[in-house]
């Protein structure tokens, strides 16, 4: 806008401003605002600019029936919902003048400032005071509120496109905007503060990123690691265990081999200057395995003694498989996963029915620990004796306890299994393809 034409604008509200006041009849709504955003952060605080305001309205005897305040960004239309009900007091009578410090904490959108100048039009909205001018319902000053607020509008658009622009620019630079994700963190010269932060490589989660990779390329499931990693001390930043969810967006996540897609979906890709933790090709390996399990439905069939044991000759953790033989039966057995660093661990197997067979054993030598697991056992047993007897006759033969323990370990639910297993003090370890005990 010309300078000459503004200053003729604000020098005919100079004339209005020596015309008899509005303030008799003004009944004043006093609206102060805080954006949430980083981008108006040298904008007075909501207390400063309610103290200056109090006190020209102190000064100019102003009625102030009513303050409103928020902390809200004032770029979309319609999310503000103090400046809503302010508008809706005007459209109602309630309120017929506004006192807040400048025109942009009212409007920096197009949709907001045409609600205003429409409620003057109408008559509803007899004055906007600020700090140093007053808008009434006189063409020039209108103009010239739509101006400032425009001009505001103005601000917003071009501080959007600097944003991006440097956004992008720090993506050329190798350098992903945002927090880095697990495995990685910004990092930043504690001695010279001139220095941007840079991407660096998180000492205490890295190993634990690139053993997941390691793990799925040897034949491991995504549930499989995220148990194992779980025990060996896998923890987010704030300390809590990692979600399977967020275990297989690591998976997915390229940026670990050291490329990455900004903004994600746009299809614009960037080479970072960060040191990644895996290769390109151990990525494209551990997701074409990923894929391998999910075509084969993984997931349908629960191992539920896999959790317990350990290998005994690496330490790695002990899973369970189902196969078909030949023949076409079924039938499970538990393996070493190797995950402990040994890839070459020649533990043997053992199948699910001798595993069930030898921790019956052991929950029969240990039941008399546990008074409650001793009794259920005595109790059932004996009630199914006596119903063998009834039904088959005094020959009868009777079970024993650790045939009734072998039921439940094999069909019987979670809990029961559970609390059969919580006899067994110490560690139970696959070794020589049998299972062993390790006392604490």
């Amino acid at each position: 806008m010309p300078k000459a034409l503004l200053e003729r604008i604000q020098g005919d509200m100079t004339i209005s401003r020596s015309l008899p006041t509005l303030t008799a009849s003004a009944r004043y709504c006093l609206y102060a605002r805080k954006s949430s955003e980083s981008d108006e952060k040298q904008t007075m605080s909501i207390d400063a600019q309610l103290k200056e305001m109090l006190a020209i309205a102190e000064r100019d005897h102003l009625n102030v029936v009513e303050i409103k305040q928020e902390s809200k960004s004032a770029k979309a239309t319609g999310v503000r919902t103090e400046y809503n009900q302010l508008i809706n007091e005007i459209a109602e009578g309630k309120i017929n003048a506004i006192l807040t410090w400048a025109p942009d904490r009212l409007s920096r959108n197009a949709g907001d400032l045409g609600s205003l100048v429409d409620l003057m039009d109408q008559g509803k909205l007899l004055q906007i005071r600020t700090h140093g001018q007053n808008f009434t319902n006189n063409p020039n000053e209108k103009f010239l509120l739509m101006i400032l607020c425009s001009q505001a509008k103005l601000e917003n658009d071009n501080r959007g496109k600097n944003v991006k622009r440097g956004l992008k620019f720090m993506c050329e630079m190798g350098k992903r905007p945002g927090l880095p994700p697990l495995g990685y963190k910004l990092y930043r010269d504690p001695i010279d503060l001139s220095k941007k932060s840079q991407i660096v490589i998180d000492p205490e989660r890295a190993p634990f990123v690139k053993k997941m990779f390691e793990y799925v390329i040897d034949g491991c499931s995504g549930r499989q690691v995220n148990e194992y990693l779980q025990d060996e001390g896998l923890r987010t930043r704030k300390g809590k265990r990692v979600p399977l969810s967020m275990m297989y967006r690591i998976f997915k996540d390229q940026f670990y081999y050291g490329e990455f897609e900004y903004p994600e979906g746009s299809g614009n890709w960037y080479k970072g200057t960060y040191e990644p933790i895996i290769t390109k090709e151990q990525w494209q390996q551990a997701n074409n395995q990923l894929k391998t399990y999910a075509k084969s439905k993984w997931g349908s069939k629960v191992f539920y003694y896999s959790k317990l044991f350990k290998c005994g000759t690496c330490g790695s953790g002990v899973c369970g498989e189902e196969r078909t033989n030949r023949y076409g039966s079924k039938y499970i057995y538990y393996k070493c996963t190797k995950y402990g660093g040994k890839k070459r661990c020649n533990e043997k197997y053992i199948r699910e029915e001798k595993l069930i067979e030898s921790i019956a054993r052991m929950i029969e030598e240990n039941k008399e620990k546990d008074t409650l697991v001793s009794k259920k056992i005595d109790r059932e047993v004996s009630k199914i004796n006596q119903i063998q007897k009834l039904t088959v006759g005094p020959n009868a033969k009777e079970i024993s306890d650790i045939d009734y323990i072998q039921y439940i370990l094999n069909g019987g639910t979670n809990f029961e299994r559970k609390q059969f297993l919580e006899c067994i003090e110490g560690q139970l370890y696959l070794q020589r393809g049998e299972v062993l005990l390790k006392r604490n």
